[in-house]
């Protein structure tokens, strides 16, 4: 994947580059779909805990500086991941269907989780700056989403959600540039660009960090 990106997965390449034969490596997984379900669990899952184990190390007072860590924490291991940025968030393995439930979806329900979780703890300072925005009622969103949203934060409305989408847009925006080459041309330190455009919106939520 590394060389070839998500597409150049491959079980018979993977089973000649470690001296297999193609059928052994079929002992170990029966198809190549359930390779990439288990990298993309593997990858995924550091992901996640590299941005909570960010998050946990500054005080929840601070929900602030809370995001801030998850955000910036997310941007160093894309930036040392890139191929494992590009499989999670970016190019789809031609013919992959990923599978409705396994190790990848409880990892994509784990960020989800965080983030708006981080929309929620600024939630009183952030909803009165969300006073003249759009009203948004539950059935905007995607069912299931709704459904573990509801669950693990049954007090949130609506708007929180439709933040927290935004919120995500914002902190992957100027990264996945970063990683698809556009953004390092134009400017010395993108992560002094990036810092700056996290600051701004936590600015934007009503908090500091």
């Amino acid at each position: 994947m590394a060389k070839g990106g998500p597409d150049a997965i491959s079980l018979r390449a993977i089973a000649r580059e470690m001296g297999m034969t193609a059928g052994a490596i079929y002992s170990y997984f029966a198809t190549r779909d359930d390779l990439v379900t288990t990298l993309i669990g593997d990858v995924y899952g550091a992901l996640v805990d590299a941005a909570e184990a960010a998050r946990d190390a500054v005080p929840e007072s601070d929900p602030g500086g809370r995001i801030l860590a998850w955000a910036q924490a997310v941007r160093e291991w894309a930036v040392a991941n890139p191929e494992g940025f590009r499989l999670v968030y970016g190019d789809p393995v031609p013919g992959y269907q990923a599978p409705d439930d396994g190790p990848g979806k409880a990892a994509e329900l784990r960020a989800c989780a965080g983030l708006v979780g981080l929309v929620a703890a600024a939630w009183p300072s952030a909803a009165a700056l969300q006073r003249d925005g759009r009203r948004y009622a539950w059935d905007d969103f995607d069912p299931g989403l709704v459904g573990h949203v509801r669950e693990d934060f049954p007090g949130l409305p609506p708007e929180a959600l439709a933040l927290t989408l935004r919120v995500w847009g914002r902190m992957h925006g100027l990264m996945a540039l970063e990683i698809y080459g556009h953004l390092r041309p134009l400017v010395h330190d993108p992560a002094a660009v990036y810092r700056d455009e996290m600051r701004d919106l936590i600015a934007a939520l009503g908090l500091t960090a």
